[in-house]
């Protein structure tokens, strides 16, 4: 039976990593704040240039954040989750976008494999199929399922979408976990370490409204060749504290 998130209670923690993202950041947030759970919202600014602080200060102050954490200076993707995760407080965390990427009304699909004690991982796929997904960059999607192939070829994990946004984490796993990319490589060296730490993985089917780069795409090729180096670096070789599942089980939720 599913365990809902009890009244109360605020078990679930939302981290939203953000740079340079002013045209959309404020709608994310409250897409966030409309879905029907108890959810600490924990934004990391990551040394944005345009109005994006600005707007998330006004967001914390009307009560739409929960908790605020500035990087002076742009660190990366990676840094900007590390700070958030230590910052959640939730004994389930999701990590959001703060584009428009992702719907923040498809958590529920993400959490019930957690909440049935089935996982204590959750990929959200966008190539699973079933749900709808715009249509753009071919060599983007190959580039996608080769990364996410390699990934597996390494880990022994079988997923379709390594580098998901989407990752909804049982606190424990990400207790001791040390996260050492600062960039977009952080996508596969979590998956690394998850998969050596014996942690119980799902996959579910999610949309995507992906975006170009005139509307503010930021990963490119560079960050292709690093997802490459990391997928070795973290797949065949141990880099950093891996916090490892009991009994090799998905722990109750």
């Amino acid at each position: 039976m599913t365990r809902s998130i009890p009244e109360g209670a605020r078990q679930l923690s939302v981290v939203i990593p953000v740079y340079n993202e002013s045209a959309t950041i404020e709608q994310v947030v409250n897409l966030v704040n409309e879905v029907s759970l108890k959810i600490e919202l924990v934004a990391v600014d990551d040394g944005s240039t345009d109005r994006s602080l600005e707007i998330l200060e006004r967001l914390k102050e009307d009560g739409r954040i929960n908790r605020l954490i500035v990087h002076e200076a742009n660190r990366g993707k990676g840094a900007a989750l590390r700070t958030g995760f230590e910052a959640a407080s939730g004994d389930i965390v999701i990590v959001q976008d703060a584009d428009l990427e992702y719907d923040p009304n498809e958590y529920h699909k993400l959490l019930r494999p957690i909440l049935e004690g089935k996982a204590d991982v959750v990929f959200g796929s966008r190539f699973m199929g079933g749900e709808p997904h715009r249509v753009l960059y071919f060599w983007h999607y190959v580039g996608n399922r080769f990364l996410t192939i390699l990934s597996n070829m390494v880990t022994n994990l079988n997923l379709t979408d390594m580098e998901t946004c989407y990752k909804c984490f049982r606190r424990e796993v990400l207790q001791g976990l040390s996260i050492q990319e600062r960039g977009f490589g952080v996508e596969p060296e979590l998956t690394a370490k998850v998969a050596r730490g014996g942690w119980s993985v799902y996959e579910v089917g999610i949309s995507y409204s992906g975006r170009t780069y005139a509307e503010g795409k930021k990963i490119g090729w560079k960050d292709g060749f690093r997802a490459l180096w990391c997928i070795i670096k973290y797949g065949l070789f141990s880099h950093g504290t891996v916090a490892t599942a009991p009994s090799g089980e998905a722990a109750q939720a």
